[in-house]
């Protein structure tokens, strides 16, 4: 019986399933790609989309209303480097790959992404740590190797 329960329940009540849905959804946008399961993703995807519309059409509006969905972290990454990707875009944020059944328990497993990949010339550019100057090498490729001990040499007691 189905008991009155939108949506996907994923064995879990009402307040477990939002904590879940607000860490899927804050992982997403902070890290921009999450391995989960596929019901978890399909049960987020709406969301997810819904998020990104109302920000896109009143960020005041969405900044009192998002709070409650998101971690702060994630609401100021969302308005700021996700949103401004998604200008010509009416739908369709994100996309699910399938990845194949999880070892363990043969969950099928997914990835979730955004559609549209962050551009270094549009959004902040991240300055790449310059490489060691050559010949300067790491610690543990300056230390000197230890000699191995002497193998064990036992002496064979022979009849004559």
């Amino acid at each position: 019986m189905k008991k009155n329960v939108f949506g996907r329940r994923l064995k879990r009540d009402i307040k477990e399933r939002k904590a879940l849905f607000k860490s899927l959804i804050s992982s997403l946008v902070l890290k921009e790609r999450i391995k989960t399961t596929e019901a978890k993703a399909k049960a987020i995807k709406g969301d997810v989309d819904k998020l990104i519309t109302k920000v896109k059409k009143n960020e005041n509006f969405a900044r009192r209303f998002l709070t409650k969905s998101l971690s702060p972290v994630a609401l100021e990454k969302l308005i700021r480097k996700v949103v401004p990707r998604f200008k010509n875009r009416k739908s369709g944020y994100t996309r699910i790959i399938r990845l194949g059944k999880r070892v363990s328990d043969h969950a099928p497993m997914v990835i979730m992404e955004w559609v549209e990949k962050e551009v270094l010339g549009e959004a902040e550019k991240e300055v790449p740590k310059k490489s060691r100057e050559a010949g300067s090498g790491s610690a543990r490729q300056k230390k000197e190797k230890t000699p191995k001990p002497a193998k064990r040499v036992s002496k064979k007691i022979t009849k004559k």
